[in-house]
């Protein structure tokens, strides 16, 4: 089955060419003013203005990512707002060409929970670097992100912890929406800093209570926003619950509209995702696991430093995509992570991340062929063994 979506907001457009029959899995090409996003995608982690270990030409030509992030809370307090005006908003300040995609930074204030005090007006926090006070409002952030330029920028929200009790997340939600309100208007009252449409992405809320979700997706929907998020998931619930969320959330959301899934995961996860009509998926994962010697094959996961490798003389990945997964062997690439070798990092993070994009690409091909819930359900346990 395949039919056409086409809507345009503020020179953002989404269009889906294909749908899955037999899941919710779709495949579509997102419009940005720094250029197409085909989707399902996978969003590299670019958290200070770079993906660790990574060049830009290697993201670029190798990778292949079509998108990347950048995190408002750490750009913010280093190199800081003045220096990415400056230099012409983050694009130019990081050489990167291709569209970008910034958080709002409540994420990391969330997580900065001994020094940090949500408020009716915003999110107050010091810094981790110097102690510096500092507020993050749903109006400064929009401001914070235009000097940013990103293409797509993000509502601040609140993130629930998990466990929460029902009153803690009951109030979390009405605050993160509450404050989406506020941003919403700032972010029409204003305007883009470099020539160039920027977007605004609401965030679904309500920790792991289903009716909860069900309000904040509705809430989320009714703002007629040009693309949505989905956050507060994978910090600590259980797998099955989180894909209970994302089906009733992505249920609701539009249908015409791009779906992200904030900080969304594993391999397994990514494809259940798909399965459940995400369209964009963002982790660390990919790179912070890499540098720890985790890497990810189509034949599944390896723990590089263990001693079965040590003389292993095979590629990385027979399978894979980059020029590491051939140049360099398994034995190699060990011989470097126990000598605290830093090309380790970038050879494991190429790797990993060209994995990642590999993974969404093979999956809109088997979108488009007609076959991906088959695909899927084989890839899913092939790709979660321990090698």
């Amino acid at each position: 089955m395949s039919y056409l979506c086409f809507l345009r907001y503020n020179g953002m457009t989404f269009n889906i060419e294909h749908t899955d029959t037999k899941s919710g899995a779709r495949a579509g090409v997102l419009h940005t003013a720094h250029g197409n996003i085909e989707t399902p995608i996978f969003m590299p982690v670019g958290t200070g203005g770079t993906v660790k270990s990574v060049h830009q030409h290697e993201l670029r030509d190798d990778i292949k990512a079509q998108i990347i992030l950048g995190n408002t809370y750490h750009l913010f307090l280093r190199p800081g707002l003045e220096v990415i005006q400056s230099a012409g908003g983050l694009h130019k300040f990081m050489n990167w060409e291709k569209p970008i995609l910034t958080d709002s930074g409540g994420f990391q204030v969330f997580s900065l929970s001994a020094i940090r005090k949500l408020r009716e007006d915003g999110a107050h926090f010091q810094s981790h670097i110097d102690g510096s006070k500092h507020i993050f409002t749903p109006e400064n952030v929009v401001e914070t992100q235009r000097i940013f330029g990103s293409d797509i920028m993000m509502a601040l929200d609140e993130c629930p912890p998990y466990p929460s009790d029902y009153n803690y997340a009951k109030n979390s939600m009405e605050l993160t929406h509450r404050w989406l309100k506020r941003g919403m208007k700032h972010f029409a009252d204003t305007e883009p800093l470099y020539g160039h449409a920027q977007t605004y992405f609401p965030i679904v809320q309500g920790s792991t209570f289903h009716d909860l979700r069900r309000q904040s997706a509705e809430f989320i929907a009714e703002q007629g926003a040009e693309g949505n998020a989905i956050g507060g998931l994978s910090v600590g619930e259980p797998t099955e619950m989180m894909y209970e969320i994302l089906e009733i959330v992505n249920n609701i959301l539009p249908k015409a509209k791009p779906r992200y899934l904030m900080g969304v995961g594993t391999p397994m996860n990514i494809l259940e995702g798909i399965a459940l009509g995400t369209d964009m998926f963002d982790c660390v994962m990919p790179t912070r696991n890499g540098r720890n010697g985790m890497l990810f094959t189509w034949n599944g996961i390896i723990n590089i430093k263990n001693k079965k490798w040590e003389k292993d003389f095979s590629p990385l990945d027979e399978n894979g995509t980059s020029y590491v997964d051939t140049y360099y062997t398994k034995a190699y690439l060990r011989h470097l992570m126990h000598s605290g070798e830093r090309l380790a990092s970038q050879i494991a993070s190429i790797h990993n991340l060209a994995f990642y994009l590999d993974l969404v690409r093979t999956a809109r091909t088997k979108i488009i062929d007609g076959n991906f819930a088959e695909w899927k359900s084989k890839m899913v346990v092939q790709l979660a063994q321990r090698l």
